[in-house]
């Protein structure tokens, strides 16, 4: 029998009772920012998600600024190539003066302090718009698109990158890029491996964003992504990618597998991180313009549950925004 003197309303009553029992927080620790680099001049606004823009090297510098004053520990990058600069075989991937390398050096030069992460993937660079290098029947091929990931991720840790985040899914590449950056004297490099990453229908934007929509047309990333239907075949993927060397792990997209983000916490216990993605941002974003929803509200309720899964951190479109709200909230 329950005690009748049980009242669990009583801790809620008061905001300072509340606030000591609160068991997850979200601060500004636990943002990172992804941003659009172009070669373009200045700014060109991305309409599939409102509030992101493509920035060209300079204005990426007064975004990191901004970021940097807010105490967002680090940027997320992702070039937006341009057409003439891709391939089949995606070499401008690890071009040392390519446009990521270059907005690295940047930022690294402005802001040392400031977190770099790049995203270790082909999609930006191939002219079919898949992860890797393909064959002739349009399969993307393993091993040699590992090669081509080493070559990237090489040429990141070159140009300064903190972090190198394959997100591409293929078999081995942790392995082989921790091989390699050790091999090359990048110790420090840390790995974020996109372990858990689905073949998901959240994306849409992102890729408009990057500019891979049109090149990869009708086709899909299904022999590589993750099943959505999958949770254990994930623990194994993390497990895999542990095994090789990776210091982090991500779950992508975010919301749709906070499942995932807690079996990986739960399981393996290191740093696990989820990717709040272009989808997810874009249909809070269209509510709140329709006024259906509180955008601030809503936004820092769905970080918050990223947290409460089990997430050290979280790559949300939302993160100046949201580091703004956190510290007007005090």
């Amino acid at each position: 029998m329950p005690r009748l003197d049980t009242r669990m309303r009583r801790m809620r009553r008061d905001d300072f009772s509340r606030r000591l029992m609160r068991e997850s927080t979200l601060t500004v620790d636990d943002l990172i920012y992804p941003v659009f680099v172009h070669e373009a001049e200045g700014r060109a606004a991305v309409p599939s998600m409102p509030g992101v823009e493509r920035l060209s090297i300079d204005a990426l510098l007064h975004v990191a600024e901004t970021a940097s004053e807010l105490r967002i520990p680090a940027l997320a990058l992702f070039p937006v190539t341009a057409p003439e600069a891709k391939s089949l075989d995606a070499a401008a991937a690890w071009d040392d003066e390519g446009l990521c390398q270059r907005a690295i050096r940047a930022l690294k030069a402005r802001f040392p302090q400031l977190g770099v992460i790049t995203d270790i993937a082909l999609d930006p660079y191939t002219t079919h718009g898949q992860d890797g290098l393909i064959d002739d029947a349009g399969y993307v091929v393993n091993d040699i698109t590992v090669d081509a990931l080493v070559r990237q991720a090489l040429s990141h840790a070159r140009a300064g990158a903190d972090v190198v985040a394959p997100s591409d899914m293929m078999d081995g590449r942790i392995g082989a890029v921790r091989a390699a950056l050790e091999a090359d004297g990048h110790v420090h490099v840390r790995i974020l491996a996109y372990a858990a990453k689905y073949a998901s229908a959240f994306y849409g934007p992102f890729r408009d964003a990057v500019g891979s929509a049109s090149a990869l047309g009708k086709a899909d990333k299904a022999t590589y992504q993750m099943d959505p239907g999958n949770s254990d075949e994930a623990m194994r993927e993390i497990a895999q990618d542990l095994d090789e060397g990776a210091d982090m792990v991500m779950v992508k997209p975010g919301m749709p597998y906070l499942d995932i983000v807690r079996r990986a916490k739960d399981e393996f216990g290191v740093p696990v991180f989820a990717y709040q993605v272009s989808g997810e941002y874009a249909m809070l974003k269209a509510a709140a313009a329709n006024g259906w929803l509180d955008e601030r509200a809503c936004a820092l309720e769905a970080l918050l549950g990223f947290k409460r899964a089990g997430a050290d951190g979280v790559l949300t479109y939302f993160a100046l925004d949201a580091a703004r709200w956190l510290r007007a909230r005090g």
